[in-house]
């Protein structure tokens, strides 16, 4: 796994193409100690990208891996809940936007990756799959808690159950990425945003990730008392006070300045 900063954006680059970016148990484990150090260091950055080395963006789970794999069930909970379900976390927890440049095919984790993320842009060519069917699996890396809430129950259903891969087109259609580009234009799209976000405050775009996720499984009235303890911190913070300032004065706030 490859690691960046510039410009106050922390790229992640899978870094596996022999094997079209499958995830070990160790890439899952380094994967999600990644997301969390930015976590701790949010300060630093306005957005994380995150990308494939490769023809592909991520396979998934390592096939070759699982076959060679012997361990009792307790054995087998103990370690998905440390490596992908820690990635989950990790990642719905990031006060910082996570962009997924899906640059080729997204099968397994690696879709569950892009549902993870706060936006997805996919190459024109690249196919999807939750392909955990066809290994005789269910969808794990938040599959069966995400998938539903983000493209709905009956098409999540179609997509789990059958396992059937499918374009970046389709893929637009059903909200799993936002756009897809010819792959020449992705990095541009990626930019775009990222650029779009750093003009944005970080932190209060943190609080909002921070009361959606929090807030999805929760009955409205826990939901919402939620959101005004959240909307406190916003009103409170150097944010809205710069933006209130900006809009008096009648000119562009300046976030995420020292």
């Amino acid at each position: 796994m490859q690691t960046e900063s510039d410009d106050g954006v922390y790229r992640i680059t899978f870094d596996r193409p022999g094997v079209l970016n499958a995830f070990s148990t160790e890439t899952a484990e380094t994967f999600a100690e990644t997301i969390e150090h930015v976590s701790a260091n949010s300060r630093d950055y306005h957005a994380v990208v995150l990308t494939g080395n490769g023809p592909a963006f991520s396979a998934g789970g390592d096939i070759e891996a699982m076959a060679d794999r012997e361990e009792r069930p307790q054995d087998a909970f103990d370690r998905i809940t440390e490596t992908f379900g820690r990635v989950v976390e990790a990642m719905l927890e990031c006060p910082l936007p996570i962009v997924a440049k899906v640059n080729g095919d997204a099968v397994g984790a690696g879709l569950a990756i892009v549902g993870l993320s706060d936006f997805a842009f996919a190459a024109e060519d690249a196919t999807f799959s939750c392909a955990f069917v066809r290994v005789g699996l269910i969808p794990d890396t938040g599959g069966t808690f995400l998938l539903p809430r983000l493209v709905g129950l009956r098409t999540a259903k179609d997509l789990a159950f059958t396992g059937r891969f499918f374009g970046a087109e389709e893929a637009v259609e059903i909200d799993l990425v936002n756009e897809a580009a010819p792959a020449d234009e992705l990095d541009e799209r990626v930019a775009e945003t990222v650029d779009r976000l750093e003009r944005r405050p970080t932190e209060t775009i943190g609080l909002m990730k921070r009361a959606m996720h929090e807030n999805l499984g929760r009955h409205w009235g826990e939901a919402l008392e939620y959101e005004n303890l959240l909307q406190v911190q916003a009103y409170t913070s150097d944010a809205h006070e710069e933006g209130v300032s900006a809009f008096l004065e009648g000119r562009e706030p300046r976030f995420n300045e020292d």
